[in-house]
């Protein structure tokens, strides 16, 4: 039996000698290596922190200490450590989360997976542990150094110091990157550091060293407060980053040898008041094709080869962010005022050839959505055009300055919000089903959502072109679909996709949505209902023809893959009421709740965002019966039966127009 297979909680490591931690260590690797690849999932991050979570769970006592993970996409090992073994499932439904989840355990305690965040938690639980009496409590949060990039960071910094009355523990996880290299002044910083002779000599040494430490070391840490120098600060000046906010400072420490790190920590709990631990660890540490991955050492990997690293069953499919890249390249080409902006994803967003292409003229600014947005306003008041590429659950981090900082002062700021809608295995926190409803709230923002990839070409140069408005091109995670050309295009910009029968059902599909309004399309035609179907292609603000075509239906369905609750569809509505239109109009969208991991099928069919679910309701309304007795023409090729239950359908043609 292996050691790991015998850990059922935290306690079960109190017994283990270093030797059998160090077999601990390469089990949780190999554990990692072989089940991730099989997943897919964060691979590189859990790998660089197996040694300091064994350390954690030996030195405190989680659930009793709560341990807060910034981001969470490092829970890995802590996963595994607190008898959550069976990863066959991980990040598919009624398997284990990618991230926290509290109700898979006791040990996880904050489930949002948005960086930046863990320090104002873990300042909150403390302050509530030591007013509530239960002072002998520990917190431990654990933050990237990546995520010292993001200002809610250094606002928990600033109220952490103001009370030292309190047992917190703040461990900074080390490895120069977060999706990708850290980057600006902090990153700078701790590069020194990180780099310094003296560092290196700790790290050898690291071991001895705390022997000496001794008994008499250990008792005078525990007497040191706020800015007294510390013993292993003539090793490193890094203390002088934390001496004016009052927080004792240990490090830094080699983040991969276990007796330094259980020593240190030991130190830390017994100080009495809130420490930072300087962790210095490697991604992807004990894997060879991550820590030779250059571009983020396999922060995130789908299904891979365990022994190369290769990715298995690669499509040559074009994804969404690859056409984007594209046209972003080409608008660069063509305007000398275009400037890209991210936080800390220039790769996943698409932007990482525009910046080989114009190295400067482009802007990471690390883990802080809220600077990138208003610094957006400020270049365009100089007189560029800013394309800030953010994926879309992280646009609700920066509303309000999209809000008072370029839209009221009217600035020509372009967002791109990938990862739009459903994105399936990463849960509540990633989902990117707020921005249409949140964003529309914005005075004067237009916003594109493209059906396939010449849409979104089309209106990426449309959104550029503004210079007077917040616009937003939004598009889904993945592939990009076939082609769906129009049958006509209004004087607004309105796409008309198809148009059968009689105008019984006017269908408006909101971006990639337009599919799927094809196939509902073709299933009322087999029923003998008609139909027209629409691409409005700028969502808000309403186009005049939405308003003209749904004042000819008896029934308007929109189709979106955001929250219905003051989505598109509810927008439609009011303006139609607007209009005087008293046309019925149907709001299909997403539930207003967080949604679990699952595939994008499976979370849109739980919805009713399948065809069959959409056409069996349409034909309920439109003949007044749950069974609709229209039989399916000769020349559809459909095969339906409907019962009360469910439609089904089979079509040979399904987006025949």
């Amino acid at each position: 039996m292996s050691l790991l297979a015998s850990i059922t909680g935290p306690r079960d490591l109190d017994g283990l000698s270093s030797e059998q931690l160090e077999q601990l260590a390469q089990e949780v690797r190999d554990f990692l290596v072989e089940n991730v690849s099989r997943t897919g999932g964060h691979l590189g991050p859990n790998l660089g922190v197996v040694e300091l979570t064994i350390a954690l769970h030996r030195v405190f006592d989680s659930p009793n200490d709560p341990f807060v993970f910034d981001t969470g996409h490092q829970s890995y090992v802590h996963k595994l450590l607190t008898g959550r073994q069976d990863f066959s499932a991980l990040r598919s439904r009624g398997g284990l989360a990618g991230y926290p989840q509290r109700s898979e355990s006791p040990h996880d305690v904050v489930e949002s997976s948005h960086a930046s965040s863990s320090l104002s938690w873990a300042d909150g639980i403390s302050r509530a542990l030591t007013r509530t009496g239960r002072k002998d409590r520990h917190v431990v949060a654990v933050v990237g150094d990546g995520s010292l990039t993001g200002g809610m960071t250094w606002e928990a910094l600033n109220n952490i110091s103001d009370d030292n009355e309190r047992n917190l523990v703040i461990v900074v996880n080390d490895n120069g990157r977060s999706y990708a290299p850290t980057i600006g002044g902090m990153a700078r910083y701790l590069n020194r550091v990180r780099t310094t002779e003296s560092y290196e000599n700790l790290r050898r040494g690291s071991d001895s060293f705390f022997r000496r430490l001794g008994p008499a070391g250990r008792a005078l840490y525990r007497g040191v407060r706020g800015g007294t120098h510390g013993f292993l600060s003539r090793f490193s000046n890094n203390e002088a980053l934390y001496s004016n906010l009052d927080i004792k400072y240990l490090g830094p420490i080699d983040g991969h040898d276990l007796n330094a790190l259980d020593e240190t920590l030991r130190l830390a709990k017994a100080y009495g008041a809130p420490v930072i631990v300087h962790v210095i660890t490697e991604k992807g540490r004990g894997y060879e094709p991550a820590r030779n991955d250059e571009a983020d050492q396999f922060h995130a990997v789908g299904k891979i080869d365990p022994a190369t690293g290769e990715p298995l069953g690669a499509s040559d499919a074009v994804a969404w962010s690859d056409v984007f890249s594209e046209a972003l390249v080409a608008a660069g080409e063509r305007r000398e005022d275009i400037i890209a902006i991210t936080a800390a994803m220039l790769r996943p967003t698409g932007l990482q050839p525009f910046a080989q292409r114009f190295p400067d003229r482009v802007y990471d600014v690390g883990i802080a959505e809220q600077h990138a947005v208003a610094s957006a306003a400020g270049l365009a008041f100089g007189g560029l055009h800013p394309v800030v590429a953010i994926y879309a659950t992280f646009m609700n981090r920066a509303f309000d300055q999209v809000m008072m900082d370029v839209a009221l002062h009217k600035a020509g700021v372009t967002f791109v919000l990938d990862r739009s809608g459903v994105t399936g295995p990463d849960g509540p926190s990633h989902h990117g089903v707020w921005d249409l409803a949140m964003l529309q709230l914005v005075p004067g923002i237009r916003i594109a959502a493209p059906r396939d990839a010449e849409r979104l070409r089309e209106e990426f140069d449309e959104a550029i072109a503004v210079e007077d408005a917040p616009t937003v091109v939004r598009f889904p995670k993945g592939a990009v679909g076939r082609e769906l050309p129009a049958l006509e295009r209004r004087d607004d910009g309105t796409d008309v996709l198809w148009r059968h029968g009689d105008d019984d059902v006017l269908l408006i599909g909101i971006g990639p949505m337009a599919h799927l309004a094809i196939d509902v399309a073709g299933r009322l035609r087999a029923q003998g209902i008609g139909a027209t179907v629409i691409d409005p292609r700028w969502v808000v603000p309403v186009q005049p023809s939405v308003v003209e075509l749904a004042a000819s239906h008896r029934l308007v369905i929109t189709i979106e893959d955001g929250i219905r609750v003051g989505g598109i569809g509810t927008r439609v509505r009011q303006v139609l009421r607007e209009a005087g239109v008293d046309t019925a109009v149907d709001e299909l969208g997403l539930p207003d709740a967080f949604i679990d991991h699952a595939t994008r099928e499976q979370i849109l069919e739980d919805a009713g965002l399948t065809a069959a679910k959409i056409a069996h309701d349409v034909v309920a309304q439109v003949l007044g019966t749950r069974i609709p007795v229209a039989r399916p023409s000769a020349d559809t090729g459909a095969i339906w039966t409907v019962g009360d239950s469910q439609a089904q359908a089979q079509d040979s043609e399904p987006h025949e127009r």
